[in-house]
């Protein structure tokens, strides 16, 4: 028997409560404080608004559209449904004879821009995107690590596929491939290869989800609710989003109100594209404001996947050496900086079954925090001096240089593995299991 909040909301309809694992947790607290204090009262028990419980209730649902089409990948075979897909991605949905009604409903979502969507602001929020500070970057990097690795519903599904300890190199390649490219001018027109490949990563996401729906079962949903929720996605989104700007904000960039809405914009598409429900996407930095200080107040406490995933990170560390215990020593300036962006808890629960568990975090995270502030500062007065627009167009004239180096190291990394390419197609067998490839 389904579970009564299994089902896709619809405007109108009564709300569901979060799953009950959904409260806020104190691990949470300071980066929540030090990302959005600037704009909205954050409280340990985040504030309840219409956007957040919106955003409770869409913690029971998936991807619609996108989990209808992998059921109808079971009737045609993944092999044939990715063919179907490519070629509608490639030349259009009318270039298949029979279609099946999964593809052409989906296909109507995307062809189709939504009426709030403006390609001149969603540019203009590309471009301030891009021209945050690196450490305005590297918060977002790390906020973003210690919910994939710590946060509940994150770490719970990434453990579960276990592509992070059996095939790191292809997930991080396939991760920086995909930032670097979505910061492009025209990242996401419809005939453009990188919307083609949001809309792989999103169909990966709807793959996995079935395969976690059938391996954890109506037990797992009636605690957790739905694995990549759409309310998580929407909860990437606007962190991915806001986090960056956010931080210049608060280190003495400031940023106007037009300037936060149209970063909020440039994501909110992207999050369209990800599937995540209209009513749903927020139309201001505001209202994101509000949706990621829920999100983040309960992304939870750290699941089992997380000592396994962080001990097999760090299998190669050992106390029972000199040279073992130096090593661990030199890992105190990054463990400091991760500190410093996160706060000190999560990156303790984070190491906590680990030989890196008391490594000292001080004095490396108040020299980050220098360091940051520092470079947040200057990048201020480069704001003030003549020809400031005409750089921050250069800087962002094709690609975000920092996802341009990242991606470089990333493929370098997965080349010494055998990995050369990116097809997001790792999942195509996934839904049909309860496991995940190896």
């Amino acid at each position: 028997m389904a579970h009564p909040y299994d089902y896709p909301y619809r405007p109108g309809m009564p709300l569901r409560p979060a799953p009950p694992r959904a409260v806020p947790s104190d691990l949470w607290f300071e980066p929540r404080k030090a990302m959005l204090g600037a704009w909205i009262d954050v409280r340990r028990e985040p504030v309840e608004t219409p956007r957040t419980r919106l955003m409770a209730d869409h913690l029971w649902q998936g991807d619609e559209p996108m989990d209808a089409l992998v059921a109808a990948f079971g009737r045609l075979g993944s092999a044939g449904g990715r063919r179907m897909l490519n070629q509608a991605l490639t030349h259009g949905i009318d270039s298949l004879d029979d279609p099946p009604p999964e593809l052409v409903n989906l296909f109507a979502l995307l062809d189709d821009p939504p009426d709030w969507y403006d390609p001149d602001l969603w540019e203009y929020g590309r471009r301030l995107w891009i021209n945050v500070s690196l450490a305005g970057k590297m918060a977002m990097g790390v906020q973003d690590f210690m919910g994939t690795f710590v946060g509940a519903e994150v770490a719970s599904a990434v453990g579960r596929t276990g592509r992070f300890v059996r095939d790191p190199y292809r997930r991080g390649l396939e991760s920086s491939v995909w930032f670097r490219s979505v910061t492009a001018p025209g990242a996401l027109d419809r005939r453009n290869p990188i919307f083609h490949d949001t809309v792989r990563v999103r169909l990966m996401h709807a793959q996995v989800r079935a395969m976690l729906r059938r391996a954890w079962g109506d037990e797992h949903f009636a605690e957790h609710g739905n694995p990549i929720s759409n309310a998580t996605t929407m909860g990437a989104a606007v962190t991915f989003g806001l986090s960056p700007i956010c931080f210049d904000h608060a280190h003495g960039r400031r940023s106007t109100t037009r300037q936060l809405d149209a970063v909020m914009h440039y994501w909110a598409y992207i999050a369209h594209v990800f599937g995540v429900a209209d009513e749903l996407i927020p139309r201001t930095a505001a209202e994101g404001m509000e949706q990621a200080d829920f999100m983040v107040a309960t992304a939870g406490v750290a699941p089992e996947w997380t000592a396994e995933m962080a001990g097999a990170a760090t299998r190669r560390f050992t106390t029972a050496t000199p040279t073992g215990r130096l090593q661990i020593a030199a890992t105190a300036p990054l463990l400091g900086a991760l500190a410093y962006y996160s706060g000190a808890p999560l990156v303790r629960a984070l190491l906590a079954d680990t030989p890196l568990n008391s490594v000292p975090l001080q004095p490396f995270s108040q020299l980050t925090a220098l360091a940051a502030t520092t470079q947040v500062r200057l990048r201020a007065l480069d704001d003030r001096l003549p020809g400031a627009r005409a750089r921050m167009i250069r800087r962002a004239r094709h690609i975000d240089p920092m996802w341009d180096r990242n991606t470089r190291v990333a493929r370098y990394l997965a080349a010494r593995a055998g990995i050369h390419g990116t097809p997001f197609d790792h999942h195509d067998s996934t839904a049909d299991t309860a496991r995940c490839p190896v």
